[in-house]
């Protein structure tokens, strides 16, 4: 079953925590802080793999969860980090925040890896915190949680020519002529109802991955027929092969026929028509297909590459291979997504991590947020009076007195971080 889209969820493992204790043996003094700190969550990871075709595997997998990293351990001893979960997916495999539809990874190469979800860090022992003037802290850090993500995964397969043209042209037998791929061949339209790749291997020619994508009709950009399942497929193809029945028997107009499938191409992706293309006029075994080639050729200027066939006679499919390749020799990849200004690449960082957001509530109450307040005070066990102050003394190393002062705070007005109520004092 050939699966290209599928939802998932998932969740990375989070950090263990660290733990109090005290070294208590016989004949050792002083054994001081002992608590080891916690080992680091499982990653959710997605690996290209090339030996897959498919996002099956995924389809009944709407799950995958890491585990948490072990909590620290007496005598120093830190806990254990966990494995992370390696999702192997297609070459050509782009995955997507759900919500958002940002892109957080495009994996088009055998082996390439993206870290999807990251394990959460493992909180610190009592021992990391002893200092000379605190030999006997009693203050741990829980772990880091993990991340939970809905994901949109889809595959955009990864062919250097894509053969593309109306139900029943004749693209299933030339891709079965021209390579090692076997799809279904019968006399009637959409009896291919998937994208079939196969490899076409010549003398003197670099071989190259041709896809044959399911016939396209008119409107299949807005969601008719079957192309608007397989166009994106279109997408990732260097080198479009427009597959043209000459056949008298076909009872259509080949030079609408070519307009209306580029007008599909250009509704669904105006880029698609930048691509080079190489117009096939199929089934010139057949009586007058002749008369119907050449005034076929009225509309195109000399210059336009037309190149008859005959899947029975194999008439010209030597020339059509090592036209493709020449051409293929001159055309970029298109699965490069990088906005590119004044040739050079603009990322623009936004450090989100350290992020303190005051929010002013009423005259005298402010509310106190942010990624860096989250992520410490998840870190932080506030069953004990060192752990809260330590808390604090975080977040004002981080600026939050000045950015309270900022937003109109003064001496007596009340501070409220999650289940905390402080009082505001210069």
């Amino acid at each position: 079953m050939f699966i290209d889209e599928v939802n998932i969820l998932v969740r990375s493992g989070k950090g263990g925590d660290g733990i109090i204790a005290f070294h208590r043996e016989k004949h050792v003094p002083l054994g001081g802080p002992s608590g080891g700190d916690g080992g680091n969550g499982g990653s959710v990871v997605f690996q290209a793999d090339e030996g897959m075709s498919t996002l099956l595997d995924l389809k009944y997998q709407k799950h995958i969860f890491a585990k948490a990293g072990e909590n620290g351990k007496t005598k120093n001893m830190k806990g254990k980090d966990e494995d992370d979960v390696i999702v192997k997916v297609p070459v050509g495999t782009i995955i997507y925040k759900l919500e958002s539809n940002e892109v957080l990874a495009d994996l088009v190469e055998h082996g390439q890896k993206a870290t999807i979800a990251k394990g959460g860090k493992g909180g610190r022992g009592n021992r990391t915190f002893a200092t000379s003037r605190n030999k006997a802290p009693k203050i741990q850090e829980n772990g880091e949680p993990g991340e939970e993500l809905n994901l949109h995964i889809e595959l955009k397969l990864l062919a250097d020519v894509g053969i593309i043209g109306f139900p029943s042209v004749g693209k299933s037998t030339l891709i079965t002529i021209l390579s090692n791929s076997r799809p279904k061949i019968a006399d009637y339209p959409f009896t291919t109802l998937i994208p079939n790749l196969g490899v076409v291997s010549a003398p003197g020619v670099n071989s190259f991955v041709l896809a044959d994508m399911p016939g396209l009709i008119e409107g299949a950009s807005q969601g008719a027929g079957l192309g608007i399942q397989f166009l994106k497929h279109i997408q990732r193809t260097r080198v479009l092969l427009h597959m043209i029945d000459m056949s008298p028997e076909s009872l259509r107009e080949p030079y609408s026929d070519y307009n209306i499938i580029n007008k599909e191409l250009e509704e669904y992706d105006p880029e698609l028509l930048k691509r080079p293309q190489i117009i096939i006029a199929s089934k010139m075994d057949m009586p007058g297909a002749d008369e119907r080639l050449n005034e076929f050729r009225t509309h195109f200027s000399e210059e336009t590459l037309i190149i008859p066939i005959s899947a029975l006679t194999n008439d010209n499919l030597k020339e059509l291979v090592y036209e493709t390749s020449k051409s293929l020799e001159s055309t970029p990849f298109f699965y490069k997504n990088e906005d590119v200004i004044d040739d050079h690449v603009e990322y623009i960082f936004v450090d989100k991590e350290n992020e303190i957001i005051i929010n002013k509530v009423s005259e005298d109450r402010f509310v106190v947020t942010g990624q860096l307040v989250e992520k410490l005070y998840n870190q932080s066990n506030m069953q004990s009076d060192e752990a809260v102050a330590m808390f604090l003394s975080k977040l004002r190393k981080q600026g939050l007195d000045k950015q309270l002062r900022k937003a109109g705070a003064k001496n007596g007005d009340t501070i409220e971080i999650f289940d905390m109520q402080l009082e505001f004092f210069e």
